[in-house]
């Protein structure tokens, strides 16, 4: 992410500002917080929970409808190795994945669990800790060319999760793997589940973000400037129903995503430069209508 390019970000950004943007902004976050990676809704709260990915501090932000943070919460015990994306089940509870992979070095890919309980507390130590691996990746780094298991983007369904890689390989093809993982703790091999294809355009198709509905009937894979919709699926079969492309016709370094309520999407893009930093709202009804 920190490789993002600028000037072409801002080339796509002017390119797309000839169409009619769908996004709505809510607000900007904090100065402070450049490198939002994560971010998950809680309606029950009415908080964002928020945290940001390699580098920064192992903290999630618990933001209200203002744009103000009211929670800051260390994380003990951990370390944000690369923290890329943040979940909940359905009970509250929250889930940071710190399974950042660039390199695809990594032997200590991890998801942490944090008790709805303590969330709003100064200082957390998760519930439990999940290792996991790909039972496909043989070589530490991969090979250019198989540069498959970066992942940024996963939710919880029925005690389950569900991870979508973001392909970095030389000759990017827009492939991209799903695999499953008990939200049990311990040591897991990734189960994988198959395989979906996005697009051509590595700053446009790989995916970035993930989140599946509260009525669990629609899951969102995130780009920089699409919404991939996957629907009509069955358990949990998410690549076997129909697939919708939804533009946002807005292009910026999209890294998160969350369902606000069955139709309407949270999405969040790190600052670079001057564009991003913001929490954005979009209706898929909406974008549905557009295409």
């Amino acid at each position: 992410m920190k490789k993002f390019s600028y000037f072409l970000s801002v080339f796509l950004l002017l390119a797309c500002q000839q169409n009619t943007q769908t996004l709505t902004t809510l607000y900007s976050f904090p100065k402070k917080l450049k490198e939002v990676s994560g971010i998950s809704y809680s309606a029950e709260t009415n908080l964002l929970w928020i945290l940001e990915d390699k580098g920064n501090a192992n903290m999630i932000y618990g933001m209200n409808s203002k744009g103000e943070i009211e929670y800051k919460s260390t994380i003990e015990n951990t370390i944000n190795t690369d923290w890329e994306d943040l979940t909940k089940d359905k009970k509250g509870n929250l889930y940071i994945g710190d399974f950042g992979n660039n390199d695809n070095s990594r032997k200590d890919l991890s998801i942490y669990k944090i008790d709805k309980k303590s969330i709003s507390s100064e200082r957390i130590v998760p519930a439990y800790k999940i290792s996991f691996a790909y039972p496909e990746q043989k070589d530490f780094p991969s090979k250019k060319k198989e540069l498959f298991y970066d992942v940024e983007a996963f939710f919880e369904f029925k005690d389950n999760f569900y991870l979508f890689t973001k392909n970095r390989s030389k000759g990017f093809d827009g492939s991209a793997f799903l695999y499953k993982i008990p939200n049990i703790p311990g040591f897991h091999q990734a189960i994988l589940m198959g395989e979906f294809n996005t697009c051509g355009n590595y700053n446009q198709c790989a995916i970035t973000g993930a989140a599946i509905s509260p009525d669990e009937t629609k899951v969102v894979l995130l780009t920089h400037d699409k919404i991939f919709l996957l629907e009509n699926y069955t358990d949990d079969n998410f690549l076997n129903g129909k697939k919708t492309i939804l533009e946002l016709n807005h292009f910026s370094q999209k890294e998160s995503v969350s369902f606000s309520d069955d139709d309407t999407l949270l999405i969040a893009d790190e600052r670079t430069k001057k564009i991003g930093g913001n929490v954005y709202t979009v209706s898929i009804t909406k974008l549905k209508s557009k295409t």
